[in-house]
Parts: structure tokens; sequence; C-alpha cells
């Protein structure tokens, strides 16, 4: 049948599915059924298609998809055994075990006999009875602990022991169910009012417990709790309250919407209201807190902070923004309020030095996360609207409220800080406040010309015009705040030409000057962090410059004190110190220019890039030394672990690309992994920028090829590799990423069984079929490897014994290549598959007509390991079939086993003894007789 008549056949598309289901091609065998579900008309037979897909869906343990198609197929026959069956263990995988419970007792009604059947009615009553005896003994457990806390003659000891027990227990599914089926919401609301810092601590954390993954109870805590007090306990002093708070709202968020996302809903969950009022609820009170004086400037970063993590989207590919289109109808003034407060004037909430930083990651997500000119163009109006409305009302304070909202927005969305930087009489408001005799005033003035300093058309404006007025704010202020911002606002006009060597907006020294300046004040440990931050935002724009970055590297405290700072509470740095060690270590991206494009340009007498001499590659090699003497891999792992809006998708990525350029020589990897770095890339490679997920994988990869992996990545930590490494294996990387992510699979699925089912689970299995056809010979030899050892696996043996594919035929093939490292992968696997699969054995002589050949060669070959593969192939043939072993026996592979089993010089013992064997079964077979001790082939029968 043709392929566009089959596409139109549902019985064909049927037939294809089911052999795609058997050779292991689980994702091809869902498409055609879901294909030829769209074409059918006929019921039964959609049932029967539903049947089947839900058997798919079990096998990628979508067991919630599963149960939903096995429901359909039993909507349309009840007595549809097998359909049945397959609801009954998604069930069981759901934990719905009741339900699980009923359908397999239905299915051992219709068919008594089957042992299916039986074997999981008796491991459900097995795991009813331990859930009942579990939940009988937690109830217990669960009650001492509520008496405990209400007892008021008990010791403030015991009670907080109790209140550390409970959250335990909420960890445990039976023990959240009870304390939450025993009035446990309650009684936590009450715990939160106690003065005891602990108390409230272990109720917010058993609140964390009861609400993890779990929708329905998370809906009716949001409306028993009631948001108001939630945000008030996150809004309170007590930073360590609020944090904890913040956490238990995050958990909330995802568990509701999840409960969104799900495809399919089971039949407990149908029951329930969606929760998108619960949702918006908590939006509008975290909105509220933004400018309310009563929240603490903590708590005003943790609403921020959950504002940035639950309402863009996730992915660009949803089409559904309506949450930040609601947050901007609703909020958006609000977070503008936060934006505009300057902490020195007496009007305004209070915040922290964090705060502003914070507010320009949300405006940034939000205006990223619009669809449309319409929507982009409502967002500049509502802000446009409040700056003017500030920068117009008489007196100096709206203006500085204005000017402060406009710094912002160009640390966020930068389109729409041009935008209100345009407006009239601003930029000349900026200017002129930057001469004021008012330090606030002129800081904040200094700060937005900083700002303004990002695009280079405005750049050359402000180094016309605002150079001379930075310069003397620096030599003349006598407050060090304005000299230092003053001193960032000239780094990052001297640095508009980037990393072009040829294109300096100063004169020749003029960089190393202000570099030096940096340093002192970053050094300077009696200013305050804020102010020395300011340093280290000047170094991240000198440091374009190759002698700045030289110039940085040889100064061992400066980069001590750079790292102290990324440590610190103040998260607004992270960017900066990212910034600069990407430059330092060259891990930016530089695309060299076409020789004969460079000449043409020149000709043309267009402006050609110059690389500066000192970013070559020995001097780059010099500096990440000094970079990790200095202690740069525990200062980056610190960074990893804050959690602040301020550490961005950007930073992360920075963060990515040095520890990439850390771990390229080879020697220094064990360095990396001892001060933590290991550990610290799992999270970058899976929440990150799409450039910061590949260099953080291809850091894992390069760590897992040459460390010890168990080692590297220990306990449970290593099977969180395996995804990252996936990953590389695409076509949008480079084929060195492909190369070493399939080397570092190689050695993860040599470990252990469980790890070669997490590769397989991660659909491994096909794209490293895919690169064994790769035309680049390392790539070729790498991916067979790694799937030399993967045929450990039973799984991965199946599809090599399944019918209609060549995957045997390229293996033999590749057995009798030139290139040495593809034909040991090769033999390798087929030496591994003949033995734990026999039956393969005799479907070798089909696969071309030049096997024997190959495995001769094999046999004869100098090269040890190759001669050893090749022993190891003919035993298995000969174990597995008397004919095959005649066969072999009738060629030259007779006279060669003989020479091999007599050993002798250089001769392994292991191939000698092989020989032998193989010698020793054709006597067996009765193929060659023993004469005089030689070994000689029987005569043929007349």
């Amino acid at each position: 049948m043709e392929t566009s008549e089959k596409d139109k056949d549902p019985a064909a598309l049927k037939e294809e599915g089911n052999v795609l289901f058997k050779t292991g091609d689980v994702q091809g065998a869902i498409c055609c059924y879901t294909k030829a579900l769209k074409l059918t008309d006929s019921r039964s037979e959609g049932a029967v298609l539903y049947r089947n897909r839900a058997a798919c869906y079990l096998k990628l343990e979508e067991f919630n998809k599963a149960e939903a198609d096995a429901t359909k197929a039993l909507d349309t026959d009840q007595g549809d055994v097998k359909a049945r069956f397959r609801r009954a263990q998604a069930f069981q995988n759901l934990g719905r075990l009741d339900q699980a419970f009923m359908d397999a007792q239905r299915c051992a009604q219709l068919e008594p006999k089957n042992k299916a059947f039986q074997d999981l009615l008796r491991q459900l009553g097995a795991q009813i009875q331990q859930k009942s005896a579990q939940l009988n003994s937690t109830d217990a457990r669960v009650q001492q602990m509520f008496n405990l806390l209400l007892d008021t003659s008990a010791s403030d000891s015991d009670r907080q022991k109790a209140a550390q027990n409970l959250v335990v227990l909420s960890r445990e599914d039976a023990g959240a169910e009870q304390i939450f089926r025993n009035d446990g919401v309650k009684l936590l609301q009450k715990l939160l009012h106690s003065k005891q810092e602990d108390v409230v601590l272990s109720a917010l954390r058993t609140l964390v417990g009861l609400c993890t993954g779990h929708q329905s109870r998370t809906m009716a805590i949001v409306n028993e709790l009631g948001m108001e007090q939630l945000c008030a306990v996150m809004g309170s002093g007590a930073s360590a309250v609020s944090l904890a708070a913040c956490h238990l709202l995050q958990v909330m968020f995802e568990a509701l919407t999840e409960g969104m996302k799900k495809e399919i809903r089971g039949k407990d969950e149908a029951i329930l209201p969606e929760p998108s009022k619960e949702l918006r609820s908590m939006l509008r009170h975290l909105l509220e807190m933004m400018p309310a004086s009563s929240v603490s400037g903590p708590g005003r970063d943790s609403a921020i902070n959950l504002l940035v993590k639950q309402v863009p989207r996730k992915s660009l590919k949803n089409p559904d923004n309506s949450l930040t289109l609601w947050v901007i109808d609703h909020g958006l003034k609000k977070i503008l309020e936060v934006a505009g407060t300057v902490p020195e004037l007496s009007e305004g909430p209070p915040l922290t030095d964090n705060s502003h930083m914070s507010c320009s990651v949300l405006l940034n997500k939000l205006y990223d996360d619009l669809k449309s000119d319409k929507e982009r163009e409502n967002f500049n109006k509502l802000c446009e609207e409040y700056v003017q409305q500030h920068f117009s009302r008489p007196g100096l304070e709206g203006k500085l409220r204005a000017i402060q909202t406009v710094s912002v927005l160009l640390q966020g969305p930068s389109e729409v800080g041009n935008k209100t930087l345009e407006m009239s009489g601003m930029m000349d408001a900026v200017i002129s406040l930057c001469a004021s005799e008012d330090v606030t005033h002129q800081q904040v003035a200094v700060e937005a010309l900083i700002h303004a300093a990002g695009k280079a058309k405005r750049a050359s404006f402000i180094t016309a015009n605002g150079v001379a007025l930075l310069k003397d704010l620096y030599k003349k202020s006598e407050n060090d705040r304005i000299r230092v911002r003053a001193l960032v606002g000239l780094c990052k006009l001297g640095s508009a030409g980037g990393t072009d060597f040829s294109m300096k907006q100063f004169a020749e020294g003029s960089t190393l000057k202000l570099t030096k300046q940096c340093r002192k004040w970053l050094c300077n440990k009696s200013l305050p962090a804020t102010s020395r931050r300011w340093s280290v935002e000047g170094l991240a724009y000198l440091t374009f410059d190759a002698d700045v970055k030289e110039d940085l590297v040889e100064d061992k405290n400066a980069l001590l004190a750079m790292f102290e700072l990324a440590k610190s509470e103040d998260k607004t740095v992270l960017f900066a110190v990212g910034s600069t060690l990407v430059n330092c270590s060259n891990s930016y991206d530089a695309e060299k220019p076409d020789p004969q494009m460079v000449e043409l340009a020149k000709y043309a007498k267009q402006h050609v890039p110059e690389e500066h001499p000192k970013d070559a590659p020995s001097f780059v090699e010099k500096r990440l030394a000094k970079l990790l003497e200095a202690g740069v891999v525990s200062a980056l792992v610190c960074m990893v672990k804050h959690e602040s809006p301020a550490m961005t998708e950007a930073c992360r990525e920075c963060i990515g690309r040095v520890f990439l350029a850390l771990v390229e020589r080879q020697e220094d990897r064990g360095t990396v992994v001892a001060q933590g770095g290991g550990k610290a890339l799992i999270p970058l490679a899976a929440d990150n920028t799409d450039v910061g997920k590949i260099k953080a994988a291809q850091a894992l990869a390069k760590i897992t090829i040459t460390s010890n992996p168990e080692i590297a990545f220990p306990g449970e930590r290593i099977y969180e590799v395996v995804r990252p490494l996936v990953s590389l294996l695409s076509l949008e990387c480079t084929l060195l990423q492909n190369f070493e992510a399939l080397m570092a699979l190689t050695n993860l699925a040599g470990i252990s069984e469980r790890l070669r089912q997490k590769i397989i689970k991660e659909k491994a299995v096909p794209k490293i079929e895919g690169y064994m056809f790769e035309e680049h010979e390392l790539v070729r030899a790498s991916a067979t490897e790694c799937m030399c050892n993967l045929v450990l696996s039973t799984e991965v043996q199946k599809l090599y014994l399944a019918t209609g594919n060549d995957r045997l035929k390229l293996l033999v093939l590749y057995s009798g290549e030139e290139d040495e490292r593809l034909r040991k992968a090769a033999a390798g696997t087929l030496a591994m598959l003949t033995a734990e699969q026999p039956e393969l054995c005799a479907r070798i002589p089909g696969t071309t007509t030049h096997w024997l050949e190959i495995v001769q060669a094999l046999l004869l070959s100098e090269i040890s390991h190759l001669r050893h593969r090749g022993v190891v192939i003919v035993h298995n043939m000969m174990q597995a079939e008397k004919s095959l072993a005649e066969t072999l026996m009738e060629s030259e592979v007779l006279e060669i086993l003989s020479v091999l089993a007599k050993g002798g010089e250089g001769m392994p013992e292991p191939v000698c003894k092989i020989a032998q064997n193989c010698l020793d079964k054709a006597l067996e077979y009765n193929i060659i007789m023993s004469r005089d001790g030689k070994e000689k082939s029987k005569e043929p029968k007349p």
C-alpha cells in the first residue's frame, strides 16, 4: 500500500502501530494510533485503538493518560478485559489502590485462570493492607503531636519538638492525610500566631508538606487560612519566617498550576472546581503587598520573587499569557510604585538593597511574555503615564521618583526605559540633578545616567555631554557613594567598543587607570557592600579589554573581595560578577570572521573588529589557572544557590559559560568537582537559557568523561546527569558536543542497569542509533561504544531481536571496517548480544555475504582486543547451533582456531582458552575428529 493511502486507512495505521510497539518504538506507535483515531468512525475500532494507546502510555509511565484511554475503551465495551487490566495498572501506579482493586477483581471474575490478574490482585491486597496499617499507626502519632501542641502546661522544648515531628510526618503521604483530616489546618493556623519563631517555622513547613503536589488539599488550605494571613506572615520582619512563607506560597502555586495543566484529570480530581479563582486571589494579594508600608523589605522581595516565578509562561510555546496580562492590568502601577521609591525620601514602602533589581527582573519578565505589538504598546503606555504623572508634579520629589522609575526600567525592559528617557525634559533633568548639592539627588541622577549609557548611540551622546560631568563628580565629590557611581559611569562609557581592540572610546591607558580605581574601591572593606558592588559593575564593563583582564587576575586580593561579595546577601552583584568572570575566561561566543570577508571589508574601507593579542589561548589558560587558585569555583557554587530574582537566566548562563571554560583542561576537572562544581552544574543544565543549558550540559559531559561519575556525582545525583547529557544529542548542538555527550553516556551506561534504564527512559536509544550512521568517524565510533554498553539491558536486546530492521547487519559490517575504534565497539556489541541472545547467532549469516570474511579478519587481527572479540563471537555461534558450527569449521576458521589454541608468544591466555573451547565444541558435535593430537574435518557423507 502506498504511504499516502496507508495514512488514510485506520486499519493499516493500527497494524503499523502494533509493529512499532513490538519493536520498542512506543512514540511511533502512539502517533499511528492517534492518527487512526482521528480517521475511524467505528466505535468498536476506536475502543481497540484507545486500549492499544493505553498500553503505550503505561510503557512511558504516563499513567494519567493511560487511565483516560483505558476508560474510553471501557465506555464502549465494559467487558474489554485488556482495557480494564490496563486501567487497573494505571490506577495502581497513580496510588488509587481501591479503584485498581475493583478493576483487577472484575478482570479475575471474567478470566479466573489468568495468572497476571491473580498476581495483580494479590499485590493490590498487600498494598491496601500496608496502607491501612500505616494510616492507623500515623493517626496515633498525629493525635499525640496535636495534644502536646494544644497543652498550655507543656514545656516550650516539648512543644517545639512536637512541631518539628509534625513537619516530618507531613512529608509522608499517610501523615499529611491524617493531619489534614484531623482538623490540622486549624491547629496550624493557631501556631502561625505563636511568638516563638521556631514554632511558626514548623507550622509553615508542615503546610508545605500538606500542599506539595496535592491540588485539592492546597485549594482547601488557601480558602481556610486566607491569603491575607499568609501574606502578613511573609511580610513580617523575620527573614527566616518570610522565606519559609514564600516557599509555602510557591508550593501552593505549583500545586494549583499543575492541577490546571493536567490534560487528563482523574476521577477524584474531576469533581474539583478549576483552581483559577484561588490563583487570581493569591496574585491579587501579592500585588497589594507591593506598595504597602506595613510589609517589610524582605517580605516585599519574596512577593516579587513569587511573581517572577509564577506569572510569566514557562515556555513561549504555550499560547496562554493571560496571567501576565491580568497582572499588568491589575498591578503594573503597584510594581512601578516600588520601582520609583527612593529609600532616602520619606514617602514610599521599605526596600532592601535587592528590591530595585528584583523589580527590573519582574518588569522584564512581564514585558518578554507579551505576544503582540498591541500588548507591548499598552505596557509602554502605562509606564509612560506613571512616569509622566510624577515628573510633571511640582517640586523635586516627583521628578526623582520618575527618574528612579526610568532607571529600573532601563535595567529591565530597556526598550520601555529608553522611551521614557526620551520624554520631554527627562535627560535635561538627569544632567542637571547630577550637579545637585544633595547627595540623594545626585545618586539617583548618576545611576540613571549609567543605565542610559547602555546603547552605543546613547553612549556616544553621553560621552560628548556627560563625561566631563562624571569626571568632575569623581574628582570633586566628597561622598564615596557618588564617586564610585561616577567611576562606573566612566567605566561603562570607556568600554563601549566591547571586545573590539580597535574601537576604544577613551585614550590609551585610561581604562587601566579606571580599573586601578575600581580594584581600590573593591578592596576597601571600610566601604558599605552596596558601594563596593558598584566597583564590580565597573569591572564588568572594563574587562572587555584584555589588558584589564590580565591586570585583574594578577590582583588576588581584588578577586577574593569580588568572590566575597558574590557570596554576600547583596544579590544585585551577581550579574556583574558573572559578566566579569565570563570576560576574564573568554567564555563568550566570539565568531572568527571569514578571512576573505575581512579583506573585502578592508578594501571597502569598512571597520574590521580586531582581537587583542592578550586574548590568545595561552593567555586565557593562565587566567583560568589564576581564577581557580583564587577560589572561583566556591564563589560560583554559592551564586547558584541564591534564590533571588537577581539570579536571572542571563546570570545563570554566565555561570554555565565560566564552568565550561574551567573544565576545558582535563587536569582542572578534579578541582572543580572537589569544590562542588559538579553538583552546581546539574541545576544550571535544567534551569537556564537555551545556550546556558547547553554550556552547563557540556561541562557535565567533560567531567563525566574523565572522572569517576560515582565519585563526581554521588548517590541519586548521578541519575540527574543523564537528562542534560541526552539533551546534547541534538542537531542544534555541535559535533563536539554530540561526541562528548556520547562518551559521557558510555561511561554511565557501563555502571549499572538502573543507569541504563534511566538512559532508555530519557529516549536516548533512537538518538544514539542515529549517531551510529554519522559521517564523522569519532562520533560514529563513540555512538557504537555507547550502544555496546546499553545492550547489557534486555530492552535494548529486544530491539535487535525484532525482525524487519538492519541493526544486526550494521554491527556485522562495522566489525569489518578499517577504523580500529569502530571495529572494537561493533565487535564488542556483537559478542555481548550473541552471548545474551543466542538466537541472533543464526541471523548473522543472513546479514551480509561477507560475514565469514569479517569474522576471519577479526580472528587474524594483530590487535589482541579484536582477536578476543572474534573468538567470543565464534564461540557464541558454535554454542547456539550445530549448523553454524559446521559452516565455521568448513572454512579457514578451523585452521585459525587451531593456531590460536596453541598459544605462543604474545597470545593472551583468554583467547587461547576460548579458541580451545570452540574446538572442543566441534569435537562434541562430531564435526572434527581428534587423531594423533590433531583436529581434522570429518569426511563428508556420500
